[in-house]
């Protein structure tokens, strides 16, 4: 079942409880400490230009991305679904901003140059089930980056699934459209099951129901850490999203900072 297509049309209504404008600052924050890219456009120079540019891999409807070209950043949105791009490219038009936009699965990633940062937030990662997969798309991320680039990202861990909303159910009522989210975990395959239920009002009392049910699987930060490596880069830093602290046992969301080699 496709995913993101008609949950596209209230994905942001259900998501107004995220922190965008935190993570952006926090990000800024990541890609000055470690990164080559800057806030700088109309640089001179190819190589300049394309240190500059910034992937969001995985970009959904664009809200982290047009936070990140407000700072400065050149943007580059990429994401499978031509719903959530659709309404990416709404946003665009409202702020005039001039980010590219482009529909590819991140497993075939391919970009025009090399970039000096790529960003992947919001567990967007966990719907990669294997890890044979998702070396893949380390390792297409490190084909892209810059010498000395970074790659950001962060990742739902094995005890959230595990510990946290596996087996559980979450609702969400807003006064034109609900939510109930069905999780099941399957702890021997490591994979989260949720099936999705929104209602959306169309007209008068009239709703419009639809489901779709969508696979994560669960990592642990060993298992991140190795398949990094493995993809060529350095893993420089590792935090807790929640807390901005240190890991522990009990982390639902890691961000974790890998860098490219300089040459």
């Amino acid at each position: 079942m496709d995913i993101y297509q008609d949950f596209a049309s209230v994905y942001d209504r259900f998501m107004d409880n995220v922190p965008y404008e935190e993570w952006a600052e926090r990000i800024d924050g990541l890609i000055r400490k470690y990164g080559v890219s800057k806030p700088e456009r109309d640089v001179e120079g190819l190589l300049e230009s394309e240190r500059n540019l910034v992937v969001d891999l995985g970009c959904g409807t664009g809200t982290l991305t047009e936070l990140m070209y407000a700072k400065g950043y050149d943007m580059i949105g990429v994401d499978a679904s031509g719903s959530m791009l659709n309404a990416a490219m709404e946003k665009k038009e409202r702020s005039g901003s001039e980010i590219l936009y482009l529909q590819q699965d991140m497993r075939e990633l391919d970009l025009y140059s090399t970039v000096g940062t790529v960003l992947c937030v919001c567990d967007s990662v966990n719907y990669i089930l294997e890890e044979e997969e998702l070396l893949g798309v380390f390792s297409l991320v490190k084909k892209f980056l810059y010498p000395g680039g970074v790659f950001l990202f962060d990742f739902n861990t094995d005890y959230k699934y595990r510990e946290v909303i596996g087996d559980a159910t979450i609702t969400e009522t807003k006064e034109d459209c609900s939510f109930i989210w069905d999780n099941f975990y399957d702890v021997e395959e490591g994979i989260n099951e949720y099936d999705l239920t929104v209602f959306v009002r169309e007209e008068g009392e009239l709703f419009r129901r639809f489901q779709e049910t969508h696979y994560q699987r669960g990592y642990t930060l060993e298992q991140m850490r190795n398949l990094i490596e493995q993809a060529g880069m350095d893993v420089v830093e590792v935090r807790d999203v929640d807390t901005g602290e240190a890991v522990s046992p009990e982390s639902q969301r890691i961000c974790l900072v890998a860098k490219a080699p300089e040459r």
